[in-house]
């Protein structure tokens, strides 16, 4: 029998579809009697739908990134050479 503390670990492999049948099934079991673990999943799958919803976050501008990571590294390396 799926205990709590089990149904927590693959709550996410429940929610994305990925166990086994015997997993899912023993999942689905233990949901039918735990009301503490259906109102987890639930709100798992809540918690889910409004991640999808939100926009990525932008990222940054990878010439503007790299152009800095090279003037800092060329900054350190005339810092080195002056020593």
């Amino acid at each position: 029998m799926l205990t709590c503390k089990g149904l927590v670990a693959q709550s996410s492999d429940l929610l994305d579809g990925s166990l086994s049948f015997r997993q899912r099934l023993a999942a689905r079991t233990h949901l039918a009697i735990c009301f503490h673990c259906r109102r987890f999943i639930r709100q798992m799958r809540i918690s889910q739908r409004v991640i999808r919803t939100l926009p990525e976050a932008p990222l940054p501008d990878l010439e503007h990134l790299l152009r800095a990571i090279s003037e800092q590294r060329a900054a350190q390396s005339d810092d080195h050479n002056e020593r």
